[in-house]
């Protein structure tokens, strides 16, 4: 079970409770820290101060002072009001990981938000209840604020979930799980929606996904350097201890291991070649510098989800309410711009060794990896896939962070676009996981060519285990089925595993 206390959440642990359902909790060090908080709130709505969101309205509306008999209805009309979302509904485990990085702000204890309330959102994902988010509408700042109504609205029994693949209303939805809806108190609708918890959801489940991606990209590219009889000689640790990025280190250090006992690289270690093109050549260098920044995202993501984002802050400590702008998605919203770019380049690389080991003026393969050029097209379109995605990634790596539009009468007029750039950072790694695909379909055909000689120990794991699910291309066949089943491979995890238990961990940052 994951037990929330608001400061020591990991990013393996969300990704256990988003994608595989790991049971979550609520310590008694957390339980204690919102109760702390909440009480500051009942004082504040007990008197006649204007403070922010408890006794006021929001955005340009809080120079409206709220009497106490309509403070419960601010809230809810907060969470209606705001439910403006559109577009395709979000991922069932990107919504579970915002239910769950929101509870866990909440823990933290500065949010005033009642224990049941926090217990009731906890609920709703123990027992499955999906809210149905719809992806676009929050700019980055103020919050995730109409995604996260959409989670808040089935807590209220409004809006609308899915169960079981079925989308119902929310009413049905809690009904189904036996779970009452929740009546909001005062600042709860604000707590439940201030903060920053979709974009980092998406950047968390991103951030996961690219650790895999990284590995295999080391992976294809010492497979290609095989199929191209390149040589291991760029790769010598010294060449990164006079430049000494971590990143370029660990992919040196990922290919020599990856190449070790390679019968095709030692049958040329003679030939008149003195070096490879850049795309092989400089896989440390450019690999490397993708490693780096997937080190930052982590560090940033890792503070993110264990953080308190809401306006106004309840400090227990001296019973202050602090108006900030902790809601602000700059942070989040710069890494993930760092990570479309690391991933596109991963992309963009990938691509040009394709594109050399199909072209036989280059490759000393056969054209386009057939056997029987002319009649046969062989992996050629294969190609122009990879072409197309890794120009689109050019279209999508434009910073979303570089945007900004004011909002809420220019009371909001700085926003992070966080959670678009979040969006286009998990639509980039798509489009580079179907590259990485087509690379190590090339790859593998190419080191069919070369037999008998047997490539490395964990190339050869890699290849075998791609031969386990796609045959060598014999005549021609359609080869979208080749990409997806070796997509599914990379983005399972399963390729990976077969690699690492031939070379140990491999070094993703």
């Amino acid at each position: 079970m994951v037990i929330l206390d608001g400061e020591q959440l990991t990013i393996q642990e969300t990704v256990a409770v988003a994608r595989e359902f790991a049971p979550v909790g609520i310590g008694e060090s957390g339980r204690a820290k919102i109760e702390r908080s909440r009480a500051i709130v009942d004082m504040v709505l007990e008197s006649e101060r204007p403070v922010y969101g408890i006794s006021t309205g929001f955005g340009e509306f809080s120079k409206i002072f709220i009497s106490r008999p309509e403070r419960e209805k601010l809230q809810r009309n907060l969470i209606l009001s705001h439910a403006a979302g559109v577009g395709d509904y979000l991922p069932e485990p990107t919504v579970r990981a915002a239910m769950l990085l929101r509870a866990n702000s909440l823990t933290k204890g500065f949010s005033g938000i009642r224990f049941s309330t926090v217990a009731k959102l906890i609920e709703m994902l123990n027992k499955r209840v999906y809210p149905a988010v719809p992806a676009k509408g929050s700019v980055g700042a103020s919050g995730d604020l109409a995604p996260l109504a959409h989670v808040a609205l089935v807590m209220m029994g409004e809006g609308e979930a899915f169960v079981n693949g079925r989308r119902v209303s929310g009413a049905e939805a809690l009904a189904a799980a036996c779970i009452e809806p929740v009546s909001l108190g005062g600042k709860e609708g604000l707590a439940l929606i201030n903060g920053t918890q979709i974009m980092t959801a998406i950047g968390v489940l991103a951030f996961h996904d690219a650790v895999i991606i990284m590995k295999t990209a080391d992976v294809a590219a010492a497979m290609s350097l095989e199929a191209l009889k390149g040589t291991r000689t760029a790769f010598d640790p010294r060449i990164s201890q006079v430049r000494p990025h971590r990143g370029q280190a660990a992919t040196a250090d990922n290919i020599l291991r990856l190449t070790a006992g390679s019968e095709i690289i030692a049958s040329h270690a003679n030939c008149g070649k003195v070096q490879d093109a850049y795309s092989l050549r400089c896989v440390p260098q450019v690999h490397g510098a993708s490693k780096d920044a997937l080190r930052r995202v982590e560090e940033v993501l890792t503070i993110e989800i264990n953080a308190a984002t809401d306006n106004p802050l309840i400090m227990p400590d001296t019973g202050e309410v602090i108006s900030g702008g902790n809601f602000h998605g700059q942070p989040v919203a710069l890494v993930m711009d760092h990570l479309k770019l690391a991933l596109a380049e991963i992309g963009s690389i990938s691509e040009r060794r394709i594109s050399r080991m199909l072209d036989s003026h280059l490759s000393e393969l056969p054209p386009f990896l057939t056997a029987y050029p002319g009649i046969d097209s062989g992996l050629m379109i294969t190609q122009y896939t990879a072409a197309a995605l890794v120009s689109e990634n050019k279209v999508l790596v434009h910073p979303a962070s570089a945007d900004s539009i004011p909002t809420s009468a220019n009371q909001e007029d700085h926003v992070s676009m966080g959670t678009i750039a979040a969006r286009q950072a998990r639509e980039i790694l798509e489009n580079v996981t179907n590259v990485l695909a087509v690379e190590l379909l090339a790859a593998a055909q190419g080191i069919d060519f070369l037999a008998p000689l047997k490539p490395g120990r964990g190339t050869g794991a890699a290849h075998k285990a791609i031969r386990s699910r796609v045959p060598h291309l014999e005549d021609d066949r359609v080869p979208a089925p080749d990409i997806q089943t070796i997509y599914r491979m990379i983005s399972e995890g399963a390729l990976i595993t077969c690699v690492e238990q031939e070379t140990g961990p491999l070094a993703a940052y």
